[in-house]
């Protein structure tokens, strides 16, 4: 692709705060802009809601732009998942000029554009951040950082040459204007979009500290555009993993969502596993990693996820739910185990009292709502129901709202357990399609066999009464 640059060169002064030190990092970076026959990118291919508020900006006197995923994944030929817009105009300027608006972030003031379901997000051009102080005139402007160099607020605005050097990753710098059909590419990102690299803008440790999470965002769009991380980028993630133990467990569940239910899960899962990043995400599931990835909980972690992966690709219904109950299923059947052996309690009241200790446990890493955690109970209870079949149990269990998805576990199950499991599971995918007198016919016949049974088990002999001499 050939490219016409300026030759202008915009010197950008990057105030990134060094960690070890106050001193302010400056770097050059060349625009390129590239015109219309150069790109590609067609308005035709832009949501409909975004052009509306590109034009409504544009006409009220402010810049805007069509910037970062959206831009990259036409670029890519691919169809974008959303569309975020860049500006000048601040928060409170946006939302006089849409009814339609709603405010919200305390790290970063956004804008949301209500159409109905579609949420268009526009974002005012960010400023650096380093010795920024709140003017009298402008009280929200506000940056601060932790000890470790987080940014806990971050409402700095700025131009957009100071927004270009504020982006986490190269290929995210790219602004489409809808004035001249432009993209200006601020940090080579077409270059990088061209060789399938992921590498970062800035010093890779400095950006990790003040937003862990970027180290999770560099893996996720290795996977998805099939692109490799380059290795100033990669070398700090194993180290500075931990710091993902710092990030609030909501942000972590969203982010969860995005890295394993968007389609490339597998292959998310596998870098995240090399980078140490699962384990920060996932600390129970990380007691029973092997080196050769053979246990149980890893066999399984990979079926659901590919699992996940080709229902998306055929456009089905995922439940997180489902997933987290398939990933902590072993990690929940080891300590029920434990529990019954230490404590004394039988293996189903040991079950329960398992289901809750893991959840508990999992949701400080990642908050996953109630909504969910109760799924995921209901799909492991019914695990412990589906052996008991006779009168009418099996009738009772059919009724259950989530008999569905945990017929499907159990099914799943079957895959890597005993043979009992499987047997288990292929009764009822046959009771459950059956009539209602091949219905009654399985359950008499599990009846006449728990019969027998209880027939066979020996009576113990009564011990012979002593009597009381007089």
């Amino acid at each position: 692709m050939r490219c016409i640059i300026f030759n202008r060169v915009a010197s950008f002064c990057r105030k990134v705060l060094n960690r070890d030190s106050s001193t302010l990092v400056t770097e050059d970076l060349t625009l390129q802009i590239f015109q219309r026959q150069e790109h590609g990118i067609s308005r035709k291919d832009i949501s409909e809601n975004a052009l509306k508020v590109l034009y409504r900006l544009n006409k009220a006197g402010f810049d805007a732009y069509l910037v970062g995923g959206g831009v990259r994944d036409l670029l890519l030929h691919k169809q974008p998942k959303d569309f975020d817009i860049a500006t000048n105009a601040t928060p409170e300027e946006i939302k006089k000029l849409f009814r339609n608006c709603r405010l919200i972030g305390r790290r970063f003031r956004l804008a949301h554009i209500l159409f109905g379901r579609d949420i268009i997000e526009v974002a005012t051009f960010r400023g650096h951040h380093a010795d920024t102080k709140p003017s009298i005139q402008n009280k929200q402007q506000v940056a601060s950082q932790n000890q470790e160099g987080m940014l806990l607020r971050d409402n700095v605005y700025g131009t957009i040459d100071e927004d270009a050097e504020r982006r986490d990753f190269t290929i995210n710098a790219l602004y489409y204007s809808i004035k001249d059909f432009t993209v200006n590419d601020y940090a080579n990102g077409v270059h990088d979009l061209e060789n399938r690299i992921i590498r970062l803008i800035g010093d890779p440790e400095t950006r990790y500290r003040e937003d862990p999470v970027r180290m999770l965002r560099a893996v996720r769009f290795a996977a998805k555009l099939d692109m490799e991380i380059e290795s100033k980028t990669a070398a700090p993630i194993h180290q500075l993993a931990n710091l993902l133990q710092d990030i609030p467990s909501a942000r972590l569940f969203e982010e969860s969502l995005k890295l394993l239910q968007s389609g490339n899960g597998l292959a998310t899962y596998k870098l995240m596993r090399e980078y140490n990043l699962f384990q920060q995400l996932f600390p129970l599931l990380s007691e029973h990693f092997t080196e050769d990835h053979s246990s149980q909980t890893e066999q399984m972690i990979e079926h659901i996820l590919a699992a996940t992966d080709k229902r998306i690709v055929e456009e089905k219904r995922v439940n997180p739910a489902f997933m987290y109950a398939a990933m902590l299923w072993y990690p929940m059947v080891t300590r029920a185990e434990e529990i019954s052996i230490t404590s004394g309690l039988s293996y189903y009241d040991a079950f329960m009292v398992a289901s809750n200790d893991v959840l508990d446990e999992q949701v400080k890493s990642i908050a996953i709502p109630r909504r969910f955690t109760t799924t995921v109970r209901d799909i492991w209870q019914q695990q412990m129901r589906f052996s008991r079949r006779s009168g009418k149990r099996a009738y009772k269990a059919l009724e259950h709202p989530k008999f569905r998805a945990a017929y499907d576990f159990l099914e799943m199950r079957g895959n890597f357990e005993s043979e009992n499991i499987a047997e288990l599971a292929n009764w009822w995918n046959e009771f459950q399609s059956a009539d209602r007198n091949r219905r009654g016919k399985m359950v008499q016949l599990i009846n006449d066999e728990s019969g027998q049974r209880r027939r066979r088990r020996p009576q113990r002999r009564k011990k012979p009464q002593v009597k009381s001499s007089s």
